[in-house]
């Protein structure tokens, strides 16, 4: 996974340590229609929790199970070239924002149509790097279960890279429930098993204006979606594989 933070000549107050929960969670599908814009705080998202731990070395290294197919619901993969999947962005369906002023906190985000975004040419991010991004991916099984791999830790990893630059940031809740529905939104573009996975990318940006250095007054939270091949093609580990083996 990675993340990324650039801000030049901010340093907030103290690190805040975090604590997580590694528990797997299940998250089963919602509907979703052809709106354009969906509220979260609308949303009944159902949840359950069951513990598939594998211990190694104290960790429960397994993929956390986030969505399961319903069987009164039929959804068609879509019309791509599964086969020859690249690290491109492909557009999707849909991409998830959430907004919020310096001095609040975020509380409510929106589903809305993938496109381009208007920025102010002032904005923070623009002008002196106040970002911070992420980067997970979700799985399909053979069943059609989708999988993520612990995304509260990438949320920890955001809010302690936005600290660090003076941004308001999601709750850690805010974040794993905001990427959910963003991947049930675009589950059509979950490749099927072994052809890649869905690249899941969140974005924390000062979209404020400013103009000296500052931190912003407005903040962007922002999830897409991509469908990716596998990093690594099988004739490439192979060529590691030998490549280590005779060293």
């Amino acid at each position: 996974m990675e993340t990324g933070a650039v801000f030049g000549g901010l340093q907030a107050s103290p690190t805040h340590v975090f604590s997580s929960s590694r528990s797997p969670s299940t998250l089963l599908p919602s509907i979703f229609t052809d709106k354009t814009h969906f509220y979260l705080h609308s949303l009944k998202l159902q949840k359950q929790f069951h513990v598939a731990s594998c211990s190694n070395g104290g960790g429960n290294l397994n993929p956390v199970p986030v969505a399961s197919p319903a069987s009164n619901v039929t959804w068609e993969l879509a019309d791509i070239d599964w086969d020859n999947l690249g690290f491109v962005c492909t557009p999707t369906d849909y991409m998830y924002i959430m907004k919020c002023l310096q001095s609040e906190n975020f509380s409510k985000g929106q589903l809305q149509r993938y496109g381009n975004i208007e920025m102010s040419p002032s904005a923070g991010i623009l002008n002196y790097g106040q970002g911070v991004f992420e980067g997970l991916k979700a799985f399909r099984k053979q069943d059609g279960c989708i999988l993520l791999f612990r995304p509260e830790e990438n949320a920890l990893r955001l809010r302690m890279g936005a600290e660090h630059i003076c941004m308001p940031s999601p709750t850690v809740e805010q974040f794993v429930e905001a990427v959910k529905v963003t991947v049930l939104a675009n589950r059509r573009w979950v490749p099927p098993p072994g052809k890649g996975s869905l690249y899941i990318r969140p974005l924390l940006l000062g979209s404020g204006d400013v103009l000296g250095v500052a931190p912003a007054p407005e903040y962007t939270f922002l999830i897409y979606v991509t469908p990716v091949g596998n990093y690594f093609k099988v004739c490439c580990l192979s060529s590691l594989h030998a490549y280590f083996n005779k060293a």
